[in-house]
């Protein structure tokens, strides 16, 4: 998840509970947050950002539908691709299945690129494997970024859904 429009903090703390409230996904872990620069349109704020994983009884499609959702109900505009965005929630992984279809990709395309998604990813799960090389997500070149800051650290889903 990413914010870099108004109160970043809180954006990433109402999506991270209204995934908790949905009644199919059960949120089991939150990273630490961390501040990164903006890729692609530079021109624009820093982002916080964060990974979380959930347990869930959705399909992958289902649950694109629900992260949508909550982009939306968090006044998210898709104006400008890359652009400013109170709260962006992309699946990343899903089991470890590989998906290929019109509007969802898994393993996220770009995510063995981007230092911002690997990093709180890897402090989640250290031994996490791209499903389709095998490879450790911690090995990725993209982990050797410097942009990437620790902002908050989080030691659980109740201390960070306690945030305001």
């Amino acid at each position: 998840m990413g914010s870099n429009i108004g109160n970043r903090l809180e954006h990433l703390v109402q999506a991270v509970r209204l995934l908790n409230e949905h009644p199919a996904i059960n949120v089991k872990k939150v990273s630490s947050v961390y501040e990164t620069e903006p890729v692609g349109l530079t021109e624009q704020a820093k982002f916080l950002n964060i990974a979380v994983v959930i347990e869930t009884s959705l399909k992958a499609i289902e649950l694109l539908s629900a992260c949508q959702f909550i982009e939306n109900k968090l006044g998210r505009m898709r104006k400008i691709r890359w652009g400013p965005r109170t709260v962006d929630l992309d699946i990343l992984l899903y089991n470890e299945e590989t998906i290929r279809l019109e509007n969802l990709i898994v393993p996220h395309i770009r995510m063995a690129e981007r230092a911002f998604v690997l990093i709180p990813l890897i402090e989640i799960n250290s031994e996490l494997k791209n499903p389709v090389t095998k490879k450790l997500y911690s090995e990725e070149p993209a982990m050797e970024d410097e942009g990437v800051v620790l902002w908050k650290k989080v030691e659980g889903v109740e201390e960070f859904l306690k945030q305001d």
